[in-house]
């Protein structure tokens, strides 16, 4: 009985030890919290004028959703949506995170394919492409996707995706601008301008 006791304390005990091992090991991948994202009254250099703070709403739910994922901790979610200063119409719309991500390539592929809406049916109509602008060693990956509306409407805009330690944000420009130049060249460097707008350090 003594020896069946001392196995079952043995095992226990193994099997605690490789637990915080493990715990440890999945730990150690996480970089340090050193920036946050921050909602701005403007972007793109004055551009874009903030338009509806929506963090306190969806940051919640995008929270919920990354909180168990082995690639992010320490998680908060912010939401936005930008309208142009000009005569032009339609939404910038900024969705994010600030934590601790690892496998940052992983986040942004999930981050592009999480396009579902109730209201609208979403096509890709340019695959993801990745794109290091110049002068930086951020990677950007940007679509073309159309979207369709139970109404009838249908929207063709670019969508763009950062990933880094620290944060990762979803840019959707569907301005009328945006709408008739597709060029994700040219999105990926406004959403490299967008993540140096929005970064914060953490003090």
């Amino acid at each position: 009985m003594a020896a069946i006791i001392g196995g079952v304390v043995f095992l226990v005990v193994v099997l605690v030890a490789t637990l915080v091992l493990i715990g440890k090991e999945l730990e150690s991948g996480y970089p340090r919290g050193q920036f946050s994202l921050t909602v701005p009254r403007t972007l793109l250099d004055g551009r874009f004028m903030l338009e509806e703070d929506d963090s306190l709403t969806e940051g919640p739910a995008l929270q919920r959703i990354w909180r168990h994922s082995w690639d992010a901790e320490d998680v908060h979610g912010i939401a936005a949506v930008y309208r142009p200063a000009s005569v032009e119409k339609g939404d910038l719309a900024v969705t994010g995170m600030y934590g601790r991500f690892k496998n940052t390539e992983e986040v942004r592929s999930r981050v592009l394919a999480d396009n579902a809406s109730k209201n609208s049916q979403v096509k890709v109509l340019t695959p993801p492409e990745d794109d290091t602008p110049s002068g930086s060693r951020i990677k950007i990956s940007c679509e073309a996707l159309t979207r369709t509306w139970t109404d009838g409407r249908t929207l063709t805009y670019p969508v763009c995706v950062w990933a880094d330690g620290n944060t990762w944000a979803r840019v959707a420009d569907m301005t009328l601008i945006a709408s008739r130049n597709l060029d994700l060249k040219a999105t990926a460097r406004s959403t490299l301008q967008i993540r140096s707008e929005m970064m914060q350090p953490i003090t």
